[in-house]
């Protein structure tokens, strides 16, 4: 079994950046063979559109950043309940006034806009001293929905806890 491949599997299949230690204690390793292994990792995937790069003395493997608009489309996307929520409500009241939102969901709203809006599920436009919000394509594609399926956007709201 080479090292390599061992640690290659265990980074892919990670869903954060792992430090040496926690590879180590994962695949029962010496920490310089997994260290050795690691760099040789970063090396192998130079002339891919996949690299495995340290963050604040942690690994992770990723798309490479110019790769990754090709590939967000396709990669599941965690989404607290909360957001889902607030989702929902835009997608069925859409075009919707930040402030009214925040009627309904409170301060939290703010936060929340911009964790859908870095994700791509939202556009904000500036109207006044507020925002119009919308839904992008991408929230339609990543839950399946069509545009003009209110019933369909009901059932999400549901499905997040708001009725």
């Amino acid at each position: 079994m080479k090292a390599e491949r061992v640690i290659e599997a265990v980074l892919f299949a990670a869903s954060r950046p792992l430090s040496i230690e926690e590879i180590v204690e994962a695949v029962g390793m010496e920490r310089k063979r997994v260290k050795k292994a690691v760099e040789a990792l970063k090396n192998f995937y130079e002339e891919s559109a996949i690299e495995i790069t340290e963050v604040n003395g942690k690994y992770v493997m990723e798309v490479k950043a110019e790769y990754a608009e090709y590939a967000k489309k396709f990669a599941p996307v965690e989404l607290k309940k909360s957001l889902i929520k607030t989702l929902s409500l835009i997608a069925y009241h859409q075009p919707i006034k930040q402030s009214d939102l925040k009627k309904l969901l409170g301060s939290n709203v703010y936060e929340h806009v911009r964790e859908l809006k870095r994700k791509g599920f939202i556009n904000a436009k500036k109207e006044g001293r507020t925002k119009l919000i919308t839904t992008t394509q991408y929230f339609y594609d990543y839950f399946g929905i069509d545009k003009k399926d209110k019933e369909a956007i009901k059932n999400l709201m549901e499905k997040s806890g708001k009725k």
